[in-house]
């Protein structure tokens, strides 16, 4: 590996409130959240850049009033409204390597991907997955398939729409035991809505 290329790391660990039943599901936040340079405007939390709309489409629909700035007053404010509607997010992305410093997906090389079938797993309320985008290479949707498809599990589209919801169900069609670890059983999928109106 070219160790000329920027390590992009994802600077926030999964955020999943107890009752969450939905999970919102990006890649990487822009790489100045990772090497700690926000900007004036940006949140210091997931989702948080200045230029990036979907709080700014929540703060709309939901009339949250929310604060857009580095405080930790903004980021307590969406965490608490994630809490509120039982709503976690997790990345699929843990880490990449860049050549151009940017927050392109396509850009993304050597990428390394979360066990969100684990996240899945570990927290057994939630049932829907709220994609920030498509299944385009190094898209949210395009590596859930992929871990889906390295544990031998299809994603049936029941659905879509425009961008950046989509709404589809995974289901476990595995040749292996229904089983996840410690002998949890699989559920039979997640359903993927297709509207943030519906959180």
């Amino acid at each position: 590996m070219n160790p000329e290329l920027f390590h992009h790391k994802h600077p926030y660990e999964p955020f999943i409130p107890k009752n969450a039943t939905k999970l919102i599901v990006g890649t990487l936040p822009p790489p100045r959240f990772t090497t700690r340079e926000l900007k004036k405007g940006d949140v210091d939390f997931c989702y948080g850049s200045r230029d990036g709309m979907l709080w700014q489409i929540i703060d709309r629909i939901f009339d949250l009033d929310l604060k857009f700035e580095n405080t930790p007053a903004a980021v307590k404010e969406r965490k608490e409204f994630l809490a509120s509607k039982g709503i976690g997010i997790c990345d699929t992305v843990e880490s990449c390597r860049r050549e151009k410093i940017d927050a392109s997906d396509l850009g993304m090389l050597h990428v390394e991907l979360r066990d969100l079938i684990g996240v899945l797993r570990a927290h057994e309320k939630i049932n829907t997955l709220l994609f920030t985008g498509g299944n385009s290479k190094n898209g949210p949707e395009f590596f859930f398939r992929r871990i889906l498809k390295e544990q031998d599990m299809k994603i049936k589209v029941i659905s879509k729409a425009g961008i950046p919801w989509h709404r589809a169900r995974a289901s476990f069609r595995s040749s292996a035991r229904r089983t996840g670890p410690l002998g949890q059983r699989a559920r039979p999928g997640f359903p993927l809505r297709s509207s943030v109106r519906r959180l």
